[in-house]
């Protein structure tokens, strides 16, 4: 193809512009999206001398089974002594069923599920199966077999009482420092799986999606993944996709009919006392919105007596001293953190911010030992590296902070005490680089004298215990 040159370009005419035809922009967008990511900010005010790497490549899982072959497994809680199973087909008409056992290759149990597609312009999704099998064993180990075909997968059951562990990963995308992480992570046995948001990074561009699901499947199959929303799961489009999470609805179902919600997006569920919420910062939140309303139901509900630890999950950080993302999180915490407050939640993790960062307990943007301590993890190995600039001088409500890909480990040991610790990922194997001792505000009395207090006044305490 030749091109004019500046002297003949007036001349040059085209019958059927490429412009001209409906897909073109939905297409230029989208290359957009994954041929130019952002890249990461200038590094500033740095805490040690550890060389922190650049972001590393994109890896795209092939699909290397059959058509009616299951892909993209995984596993999920659904509901007390239950599990969904979930998984991906080409072929159309492989059956929405699990055969389960505790002997492998010895099935006593079957259930039958439901089964969505989605179509995303030119992309066309598999059918995506979502099984939801019990009752089931605590702390049991499971064989299962996914629509009658190819391999045997098996997954643990959560414990049903303390203690239990949970892995939290912000952010983890599929790049070889996602990669690195779950190796990380598989290093060591956990119970469930957290994951604050962006998942895939796939950015409007559907085929990432599977090969995110194939690039976790061996991890995700094994252990219950438990997820919510992030920007990068919208994937709106105007007018054409208006209302965002096509793929991410369609794909990683949670509990959310379960716990009460009417969306994907916000859900909780209870796992060996500890009740987990799960909530969406890209969707309504305000007085007045479906989710304020759920979230004020679902903590009235929870009894401290048999699920002392309480736990949230949502993406944009409400408190941040990195300058990355800087406030975008302020409007939710306006309108929601009195509800978690008064709740005496014990922590809040988020994502969103490539960086690790802890805070003592706040409320209102002062330490409050009532408060929940607050967690950005947003480090999980996204394609758009780290976010290394934190504000100078350090905030005392900020404990540690560091711009460093990582995972983190939960382990509530009993009604009273977790033992939190953040891993570095450095080269092939994880460092521990921040580690926490937490006590459940259940038992810290005088934080229930008044739970009512939402003036900003700082509840009084004997001790300022994390």
């Amino acid at each position: 193809m030749s091109f004019p040159t500046s002297s003949n370009h007036k001349q040059l005419k085209m019958e059927n512009p490429i412009w001209k035809n409906p897909h073109f922009f939905p297409l230029l967008l989208t290359c957009t999206f994954f041929l130019f990511p952002l890249q990461p900010s200038l590094s500033a005010g740095l805490q040690d001398d550890y060389i922190r790497q650049p972001p590393r490549k994109v890896v795209v899982a092939p699909h290397l089974r059959s058509k009616s072959d299951p892909q993209q497994v995984h596993a999920s809680l659904a509901g007390k002594e239950y599990m969904r199973i979930s998984w991906v087909t080409d072929e159309k008409d492989v059956a929405s069923k699990v055969e389960y056992g505790k002997v492998s290759g010895k099935y006593e149990a079957m259930a039958v599920g439901n089964h969505t597609s989605y179509h995303y312009f030119f992309y066309s999704s598999g059918k995506i199966h979502h099984v939801k099998i019990g009752p089931l064993e605590p702390a049991t180990t499971y064989y299962y077999r996914c629509g009658g075909h190819g391999p045997e997968f098996s997954f643990k059951t959560p414990p049903q009482t303390f203690p239990i562990e949970f892995v939290v990963v912000g952010d983890l995308g599929q790049t070889e420092w996602t990669a690195s992480t779950l190796s990380h992570v598989d290093s060591k046995d956990y119970d469930v799986f957290l994951l604050p948001g962006d998942l895939s990074y796939a950015d409007t561009q559907q085929p990432l999606w599977d090969s995110f699901g194939r690039l976790v499947e061996p991890y995700a199959s094994r252990r219950p993944w438990m997820v919510t929303e992030g920007n990068h799961e919208i994937e709106t489009f105007p007018i054409i996709y208006p209302h965002g999470f096509k793929a991410y609805n369609a794909r990683w179902l949670m509990p959310y009919q379960e716990s009460g919600s009417t969306s994907n997006l916000y859900y909780s569920f209870d796992v060996a006392g500890s009740h987990i919420i799960m909530l969406g910062s890209y969707t309504d939140f305000d007085e007045d919105s479906a989710q304020y309303k759920w979230l004020e139901s679902d903590l009235r509900k929870v009894d401290r007596k048999k699920t002392p630890w309480v736990i949230a999950l949502l993406h944009a950080p409400w408190y941040n001293t990195n300058l990355a993302h800087k406030g975008e999180g302020e409007s939710m915490r306006k309108a929601m953190e009195d509800l978690l407050y008064r709740a005496r939640v014990d922590v809040v993790f988020a994502g969103h911010v490539h960086a690790y960062e802890r805070f003592t307990r706040i409320y209102n943007n002062k330490a409050d030992p009532c408060g929940p301590v607050y967690i950005t993890i947003g480090d999980g190995g996204n394609r758009e590296g780290l976010a290394l600039m934190f504000e100078n001088p350090t905030p005392e409500v900020s404990v540690y902070r560091e711009p460093s890909f990582g995972h983190g480990r939960l382990r509530v040991v009993d009604e009273s005490r977790a033992h939190w610790s953040w891993h570095r990922n450095k080269d092939s194997d994880p460092f521990v680089a921040d580690v926490v001792w937490l006590q459940s505000l259940t038992i810290t009395k005088s934080c229930w004298h008044n739970t009512a207090n939402t003036d900003g006044s700082k509840s009084k305490v004997n001790k300022d215990e994390l």
